[in-house]
């Protein structure tokens, strides 16, 4: 079983610093197999923003912690129109990764990260085709019975973002893309940038999608909150690539805390939900959406 822990928007520069120590005291205690970070590390992609992302990074690794991380659209330069059309993601380069695509894999999962941060679109996602080419190829090599996992700042399909469901613009080539994942097999495709916590089936989302059970992320430490839903990350046990359990952390004002756990089992194409009854650890907080 690998234990993953997808955090997103992280937002260094609009932060709330007691919820960043108590994010790292979390993971440091439960020492996940791999902690995947989707995007917005900065609130605006300045220099002492992306120094303290890093610093946050280094004290992840100093704990013995492997650590997948791609940009978000944050990341990239709003207001130097020069730096954000010339070199959007420099700063990034030099204090985080200079790998736009990280790849990680280890006896039971494979993983890939892509890039959809970019300069014209201000907020929204692109997906290229020579982006949809590596996510072939590089799950072309993966053997069949490992688990795998695509990572993207935005993600691929039109999610429900509002109290009265209204959705969100779906990633750029977004058909395109939707397809590319099907060839490569992706099992779960994890992304942030809304700030909402929320799982699916894809094929619940939108048609010929495949088989990969859809995961978003909350925001773990901003303090930039909508729909008044708290800062939350997520506790991923991949047992199987067609079974995986789900729980989403909740900072309660306190501490982090479980605050949903679903079993999700796929048989076909069809991952379907089941809710796991843990003893309660907060209030009747109802983060996680559409679980099957």
């Amino acid at each position: 079983m690998a234990r993953i822990a997808h955090l997103s928007d992280i937002h260094f520069g609009a932060h709330d610093p007691r919820i960043v120590d108590a994010a790292t005291a979390w993971l440091e205690e439960r020492r996940p197999d791999l902690v995947v970070i989707s995007g917005d590390l900065t609130q605006r992609a300045r220099v002492e923003q992306f120094r303290a992302a890093a610093a946050w990074l280094n004290r992840l690794r100093a704990a013995g912690l492997k650590i997948l991380v791609i940009p978000g659209n944050h990341d990239v330069p709003l207001f130097d129109v020069v730096r954000r059309f010339a070199r959007p993601l420099a700063r990034y380069k030099r204090y985080i990764s200079r790998d736009l695509c990280p790849f990680y894999e280890d006896d039971e999962v494979a993983i890939l990260g892509l890039n959809t941060a970019r300069s014209l679109t201000i907020k929204d996602g692109r997906i290229n085709h020579d982006q949809m080419d590596r996510l072939r190829e590089s799950f072309a090599q993966v053997a069949p019975a490992k688990t795998r996992i695509l990572v993207t700042h935005h993600p691929l399909f039109a999610m429900p973002i509002g109290r009265g469901g209204e959705l969100s613009e779906a990633v750029g080539r977004h058909e395109d893309a939707v397809q590319a994942a099907c060839e490569a097999g992706v099992h779960v495709a994890l992304a942030g940038h809304f700030h909402r916590t929320y799982a699916e089936a894809a094929q619940k989302m939108v048609a010929h999608s495949g088989g990969a059970l859809v995961i978003q992320a909350g925001t773990a430490t901003s303090t930039r909150l909508r729909n008044a839903e708290p800062q939350s990350f997520n506790w991923l046990h991949v047992r199987r690539n067609n079974a995986i359990e789900l729980q989403v952390i909740v900072w309660d004002g306190n501490a982090f805390r479980r605050a949903s756990h679903v079993d999700y089992v796929r048989e076909g194409e069809a991952w379907t939900g089941r809710d796991v009854i843990d003893p309660p650890t907060v209030g009747s907080l109802a983060v996680l959406q559409g679980t099957g």
